[in-house]
């Protein structure tokens, strides 16, 4: 039986409905966990500095295939230990310009893997927020230090974005749970108009905290996965990450069939959602415009 290595920033308990699309994505190549593939977990439970021992693990245990769905460090570090094992990744900007693969038709070396473009929407999302409050000044922009890469390029298109829309953004940084804490504390003394999150896996793990404090401290905030909204959060503009990691699933079944990722094209996203909480709008008091209603694909009652 082939044995897959999984390898995660965040944790499990933050992460179910990727592992399911994950399996559902195998399950549409032939394959089903426990069944005729085996699969080792490794989380780094947003630790990234233990990522490479992680890596180095599951190439030890010389898996058929190492999955990296949570972004550059997790890809960065599978890349380093393997120069053999297929390795399939998910990134939210150009892989190539990250220095994974050498184009996107043709991968070349042993890594392949999804584009879901988030970080490139950054910029939209401050659109739509500003469509939402368009009396907004003051932009809060959260980003995840530890996450250096994503956070840099998110940094560096809304600062040009913000002062197009002639707007002040102002960047924070958390890369845990105390950390956010400590930044709406920080809210209380010079509240922003909005917050933005930029893309990371540890946003993601820790949605509902963040969703919880925006709703307490009455701050509208856009996040970039559906998973934010459906924990409370106001809105959400991206790629979905659940398709993505089912069409990882798909990729990684290819490669045990015999194909190689040299020849896997990239795969660019092309299902994007904007997710609209009507209640948490309510509950903060904000009407939301009829455009952004029309353009939801989702409207949570």
């Amino acid at each position: 039986m082939p044995v897959i290595g999984f390898l995660h920033s965040a944790s499990p308990d933050g992460n179910p409905t990727r592992v399911r699309a994950f399996r559902e994505g195998l399950r549409e190549a032939g394959f089903v966990e426990g069944e005729n593939v085996a699969i080792e977990y490794r989380w780094a439970e947003n630790q990234l500095d233990r990522l490479p021992a992680l890596a180095d693990e599951l190439a030890r245990r010389r898996v058929a295939v190492l999955v990296a769905p949570a972004g550059p460090p997790v890809a960065f570090a599978a890349k380093a230990a393997t120069k053999t094992i297929p390795i399939v990744f998910i990134v939210a900007e150009d892989p190539i310009k990250l220095g994974l693969v050498a184009s996107l038709n043709r991968p070349g070396g042993n890594l392949t893997g999804i584009n879901f473009l988030n970080v490139e929407l950054a910029a939209k999302r401050l659109g739509l927020l500003r469509e939402l409050l368009p009396g907004a000044i003051r932009i809060a922009l959260l980003v995840d230090p530890a996450n250096k890469m994503d956070s840099e390029s998110t940094v560096r298109d809304l600062e040009v974005a913000s002062r197009g829309m002639g707007l002040h953004l102002e960047v924070l940084q958390a890369s845990t749970s105390r950390e956010i804490d400590a930044v709406f504390e920080s809210f209380v003394r010079t509240p922003p108009d909005a917050l933005v999150t930029a893309v990371s896996a540890f946003v993601v793990d820790r949605r509902v905290q963040l969703a919880l404090q925006a709703m307490l401290h009455r701050l509208p905030a856009i996040f970039f996965v559906r998973e934010s909204v459906e924990a409370g959060g106001l809105m959400s503009y991206g790629a979905s990450l659940s398709d993505a990691l089912r069409q990882v699933g798909v990729y990684t079944g290819r490669i045990l069939k015999g194909e190689k990722p040299a020849d896997l094209p990239v795969v660019q996203s092309s299902k994007f959602e904007l997710v609209i909480n009507h209640q948490t709008a309510r509950m903060l008091r904000l009407t939301v415009p009829p455009t952004l209603l029309a353009i939801a694909d989702e409207v949570i009652e």
